[in-house]
């Protein structure tokens, strides 16, 4: 039986710790007619020297050598050199199961579709998780298109995406990547997914979303870590994404509003990003406070609300807080709550599923609930989106 060529693209930077790792999981596909292109975007560590030893020793790999230019620019790369009738991307930090490609291209090859989207799982030290798409499994064209469409980037509720940003658990025809992957502003290095995946649903006749979770997503030590730089370096790269997503928002039919998903998409960013305060509302001035969740949003209220006079951090408490320990971060298992010593706890999350899930977590622990503070949905998100991009003072 004949298959079509698969092209997938692994950008390569500063990584000779894990490129092997990651390579060798694609020569391993069940899907075998895989051509394999490693983009070293500028390595200054051993990653040339491994890509080039992987490339003599099987056909299928390709390498490019360039100057360093980011992930955006590497894509682009890997893409234009691809001849594959569809592509997909691998980050050369992961790693991906045997059968990943082919599950990909079973499903994109059998319901004749455009893109293909699997879930994910997620490696932090000697765990892994497992994420599937909040639209249900199936094959969705015409009516049932347009309504993913209506909730691909906004599910019902703010910051919950119906379809994940990510475009390495996807596998693209690629007529379709080339069209949305390389209009993409090469500066755009943070959402620099969404400004593809997103399009690219928009161009697609037909698409199907499965639950396969064989992409392994690996969370690094160094990567937990979040910097503590103010919020405005981070502005300027987000103003990039909103203005390059609200144009393409623009050119789409206004049944879909994306403009207001779009909204709701970088808000969400910016609130976790900046580590915003007033969005727990103004009960917390002069309070001592404990967050829950060392992750992005709950590192920034950290370092926040560390040196504040206003408020004083009594307790930081994650149920991976070993982990974070590891990383050199203090954080303290969640049942250090029941010794008290706060007036509320925060719930470092904007996703509702999750609120109730840490919130019962909590009341478990002897936390009373109306110690409980979470992130409400922001009125007049468009104002605020210009206050954070455009007027930074947090």
């Amino acid at each position: 039986m004949n298959t079509p060529l698969i092209s997938i693209v692994v950008p390569v930077y500063q990584i000779d710790r894990y490129i092997g790792i990651c390579t060798e999981s694609l020569l391993n596909q069940t899907y075998e007619n895989l051509e394999i292109i490693l983009v070293d975007d500028g390595s200054t560590d051993r990653c040339p020297e491994i890509c080039d030893l992987y490339a003599s020793k099987d056909a299928r790999i390709k390498v490019i050598h360039k100057e360093n230019g980011g992930l955006v620019s590497a894509r682009k790369a890997g893409l234009l050199a691809a001849t594959g009738q569809y592509v997909g991307y691998v980050d050369g930090d992961d790693w991906v199961g045997a059968g990943f490609v082919e599950s990909l291209y079973t499903a994109i090859s059998t319901a004749n579709a455009d893109i293909a989207a699997g879930g994910f799982s997620r490696d932090l030290f000697n765990r892994t998780a497992h994420f599937a798409d909040l639209m249900p499994c199936g094959v969705y064209e015409g009516e049932r298109l347009d309504e993913l469409r209506r909730q691909m980037i906004s599910y019902g509720d703010f910051f919950k995406l119906g379809v994940s940003t990510y475009v390495w658990n996807k596998l693209f025809k690629k007529e379709i990547l080339l069209a949305v992957q390389m209009p993409v502003d090469d500066n755009i290095s943070i959402g620099e997914d969404a400004a593809v995946t997103y399009p690219a649903i928009m161009q697609a006749r037909r698409m199907v979303i499965t639950d396969t979770c064989s992409y392994h997503y690996r969370q690094r030590e160094d990567s937990m870590l979040k910097k503590v730089a103010s919020f405005s370096e981070d502005a300027l790269k987000l103003r990039c994404l909103y203005e390059y997503m609200s144009k393409f928002a623009s050119t789409q039919d206004a049944k879909y509003k994306l403009q207001a998903q779009v909204d709701d998409f970088v808000l969400g960013i910016c609130m976790m990003r900046s580590g915003s305060l007033s969005c727990f509302g103004s009960e917390i001035r002069g309070k001592k406070l404990a967050i829950y969740s060392a992750g992005t949003f709950g590192q920034q209220l950290y370092n926040k609300l560390h040196p504040s006079s206003d408020c004083t951090l009594v307790n930081w408490v994650d149920d991976d807080y070993w982990e974070y320990r590891r990383c050199c971060l203090d954080v303290n298992p969640v049942e250090s709550l029941s010794q008290g010593g706060y007036d509320y706890v925060l719930i470092a999350t904007l996703n509702d599923v999750l609120k109730e899930k840490i919130a019962s977590r909590l009341m478990d622990c002897g936390v009373n609930k109306s110690k409980i503070l979470t992130v409400t949905s922001p009125d007049n998100r468009h104002e605020r989106i210009q206050q954070y991009l455009y007027n930074v003072d947090e």
